[in-house]
């Protein structure tokens, strides 16, 4: 028995090691870690997605603070919804990049300066105004990520598979969102 066992581990190991040495070498975009290193546009592409995601959620807060109206309650609520999925997807999008050896920029000078997002009105905001400045908001957000998906996926398909979570995401809240100005189609003239 002992005899076969070892006979065993042997054909093992001999099938583990490669013809001509130790297996595959680490590729040129490996670095002494032995990871994935994005490249610059990958990395400037996971920036985009991250400074929209930051300002989303602070405009989001900004129009939580200042909702006014009918429907306040359930506007407030959704609000608070987008809020904490935009930090989550930030954090994710800014941990995959460290992941990839890029560097995330959150800080709100760069995400000012960057943001695809259109600057948010200062004051009270009526709820129905409210829908519709949240609903660009969002759409705007994934316009940015559905802009850069192809270059991701091209290079890391991984990455873009956290962008189809984030986006799946975004436009079931802006559909939900938008809703509420919404007339049933029957009844437009």
């Amino acid at each position: 028995m002992a005899t076969t066992e070892k006979s065993q581990s042997a054909s093992r190991s001999s099938k583990r090691s490669a013809p001509g040495g130790a297996g595959a070498g680490a590729t040129r975009r490996q670095n002494a870690e032995k990871g994935f290193v994005a490249s610059k546009e990958l990395g400037e592409n996971m920036q985009a997605v991250l400074v929209d995601l930051l300002e989303l959620a602070g405009q989001g807060k900004q129009a939580h603070w200042n909702v006014v109206g009918r429907n306040f309650r359930d506007t407030h609520r959704i609000l608070d919804e987008i809020i904490e999925a935009a930090r989550e997807f930030s954090d994710t999008v800014a941990e995959r990049m460290r992941a990839l050896h890029a560097v995330p920029d959150g800080r709100s000078d760069i995400v000012a300066a960057t943001t695809t997002l259109p600057e948010y009105p200062q004051g009270e905001i009526d709820t129905t105004e409210t829908v519709d400045l949240i609903t660009v908001r969002l759409e705007s957000t994934v316009g940015t990520i559905r802009g850069v998906h192809d270059a991701v996926d091209d290079e890391d398909p991984t990455s873009a598979d956290i962008l189809h979570t984030i986006i799946e995401k975004l436009e079931q809240f802006a559909w939900m969102v938008s809703a509420e100005n919404r007339t049933p189609a029957a009844s437009r003239p």
